[in-house]
């Protein structure tokens, strides 16, 4: 057991993103933000029958398949902008969506190489990851805006209180961040999975924020730790 002392509570700390425990995070954040925006493309409707306020449908309940993984993206960017600071931050969004982009061409190429005579599952194939350019279009725009805006409220509040008051920055950074990518991410992709009308779109916008900001509350137990474990075993974060 690591008996090295807590790090005080009045010093704003920061680790060097030269370690091994960065790498892990960061390949960890580029096959969330890959695999979110291959899932994405697939809409999903829970419920049955119709239940509508107006022109906005309460029910069934609409979203995407993202909403199954992307919360992740956010508590590892929650952990690496707490832990390694905000250029860390910019450093993993730009390389998970590098790594978005790089699968996204390689969809197109395929897409377009002709099929062998055989070969009969080129319309499944256009189906599923047609959509996809779409899709990370809309991560990209969405993504970038709220991770940078989490990474930020995150790191300020922190500047402001140093080590006290993580549970809060946590809460707070993820509201911030989750609204503006959700808004921007429904607002561009709502057609590529056959969200057409308004009522089914602010139905899409909220159920994604509630349903992300959700997910992200709930393992906040499990980030709060990691954070701990984190700060315990980087010793740049300690030297700080």
């Amino acid at each position: 057991m690591s008996t090295t002392p807590a790090p005080s509570p009045d010093v704003v700390r920061f680790a060097s993103r030269g370690s091994s425990h960065f790498d892990i995070l960061l390949a960890l954040f580029c096959v969330v933000i890959v695999v979110s925006n291959i899932v994405a493309s697939k809409a999903v409707e829970i419920g049955s029958g119709q239940v509508m306020l107006g022109p906005v449908q309460l029910w069934p309940l609409v979203v995407d398949g993202g909403v199954v993984l992307f919360p992740l993206a956010y508590v590892l960017g929650d952990v690496i902008s707490e832990v390694y600071g905000l250029r860390a931050a910019r450093r993993a969004i730009l390389t998970g969506f590098a790594a978005a982009a790089l699968a996204t061409g390689t969809f197109f190429v395929v897409q377009l190489m002709p099929g062998a005579s055989w070969y009969e599952n080129q319309a499944a194939y256009e189906a599923v990851l047609g959509p996809v350019a779409q899709i990370v279009l809309a991560s990209l725009a969405g993504y970038l805006v709220g991770q940078l805006l989490n990474s930020w409220v995150l790191v300020r509040m922190k500047q402001r209180n140093a080590e006290r008051r993580l549970v809060a920055r946590l809460i707070g950074s993820t509201g911030v961040g989750e609204v503006a990518d959700t808004l921007i991410f429904c607002a561009i992709a709502a057609s590529a999975i056959g969200v057409s009308t308004f009522g089914a779109f602010v139905n899409y916008f909220v159920m994604g924020v509630v349903l992300k900001v959700g997910v992200e509350l709930l393992v906040m137990p499990i980030t709060v730790r990691v954070i701990a474990w984190l700060k315990r075993r980087e010793p740049t974060y300690l030297a700080a």
